[in-house]
């Protein structure tokens, strides 16, 4: 073993509560710092929690939990600008279906998880600084505050602290080239099967959405957008205006066209530009180790950000439970995550070159999927590897 006996988390979005749970399974206590005076309650929109991720949520004993706020979608179907479905994904065989579920919420529930487990969420805690010996690490916030442990790890997402303190040049977000909205359609205006996603790649623009159990359609749009808007930038302008472009936008598109039209300013999501982070060159140093969206972000196309952190705590915490010293458990875990986490950002690299595609292509998309669909884009070749994988938290991680 590490000798590993404590863990300051920087971070309590997602990857934070699970990596403390993770931890006090393999015998490591852990606190989160969160830099947000609460938790994410009524912040963000909604996020996919494929069977590899609830399977990860199985060994820290959250999975239960968190199907209780989860909405199946037994399938994903692809369909044109016209509505027509060009192929369709079911669940692949003895697998439990995909969660779709709203950040908040599962925020929420793995907030409470933590603290029925014991563990201690500080919130009003951001982080400004750390002082690391070979016997442990100090963290400093901005409120004066300071902690100390055996190790510090970083949550905390996308824009990481804990990512510039390892390594000032390490790479942020990149621009996507889209901007994400999504919105409520009321009334009963749903097109397509119960329980399934859809996918529907319009004339001008992507747009996914599915059917609520109340009639309503949540649905989701990438608008191509060449220059990045934070999600600050984009709500500064007014709902009522950007509905009027996503409108004209959707306009002649099934169903797009009617569930905009059924969509009020006041239920339009604004989540401003779509990010991906590139490789991370260093993961590690010295007494600190990144997790979760700090180290992997991939686009939100890959329906796996939130599974992928999952994997990523509980692999963590299995290589400090069983390998000799810090340095060797951080190098082995990296070891462990790094091939599977880039293949899939690159896979949703491309998966957002389609949505930021011209008219042309996007036609020749959906001529083509027909025929793909019955030779290399099968659910088992397109999804096997990344919902059936399964981590062996009993096994002993060799180094």
């Amino acid at each position: 073993m590490t000798g590993v006996r404590t863990a300051l988390i920087i971070g309590g979005g997602i990857a934070g509560p699970v990596t403390a749970l993770a931890l006090r399974k393999a015998g490591i206590e852990a606190t989160v710092h969160e830099a947000y005076p609460s938790s994410a309650q009524g912040v963000g929109g909604t996020l996919m929690v494929a069977p590899n991720g609830l399977d990860a949520l199985r060994i820290i004993g959250a999975d239960e939990a968190v199907r209780t706020i989860g909405q199946p979608i037994t399938s994903m179907v692809m369909a044109n600008g016209r509505g027509k479905p060009v192929g369709e994904f079911p669940c692949l065989p003895g697998m439990p279906p995909s969660l779709l579920i709203w950040r908040s919420e599962l925020c929420r529930v793995l907030h409470q998880h933590a603290a029925a487990h014991g563990i201690s969420i500080e919130y009003g805690k951001r982080l400004v600084g750390i002082e690391q010996t070979a016997a442990g690490i100090s963290a400093r916030f901005s409120d004066g505050s300071s902690a100390s442990a055996d190790l510090l790890i970083g949550a905390d997402g996308i824009r990481s602290t804990v990512r510039a303190l390892i390594d000032p040049q390490a790479p942020g977000p990149q621009h996507t080239g889209l901007l994400g909205f999504g919105g409520r359609a009321m009334g009963r205006t749903a097109i397509g099967k119960a329980g399934a996603m859809h996918f529907v790649h319009g004339k001008r623009a992507f747009l996914g959405h599915w059917t609520e159990p109340d009639g309503s359609t949540i649905w989701f749009g990438n608008l191509p957008h060449p220059a990045p808007l934070t999600a600050a930038e984009a709500r500064a302008v007014p709902a009522a205006q950007w509905l009027e472009t996503l409108r004209e936008v959707y306009r002649d598109d099934v169903p797009g066209g009617a569930l905009l039209a059924h969509t009020s300013p006041e239920q339009l999501l604004i989540t401003g530009a779509g990010e991906i982070l590139p490789p991370v060159p260093h993961w590690h140093g010295g007494r600190m180790v990144l997790v979760g969206d700090a180290a992997h972000a991939p686009s939100s196309s890959s329906g796996q950000g939130a599974s992928l952190a999952m994997e990523s705590a509980i692999q963590l915490a299995r290589c400090l439970r069983d390998l000799p010293d810090v340095a060797t458990a951080f190098d082995v875990y990296e070891q462990l995550r790094r091939p599977r986490v880039e293949k899939v950002a690159a896979d949703a690299a491309k998966t957002n070159d389609r949505k930021a595609a011209g008219p042309l292509a996007r036609t020749l998309f959906s001529l083509l999927m027909p025929i793909a669909m019955k030779t290399f884009f099968t659910p088992e070749k397109m999804f096997g590897s990344l919902h059936r994988y399964r981590i062996a938290w009993d096994d002993v991680v060799k180094s």
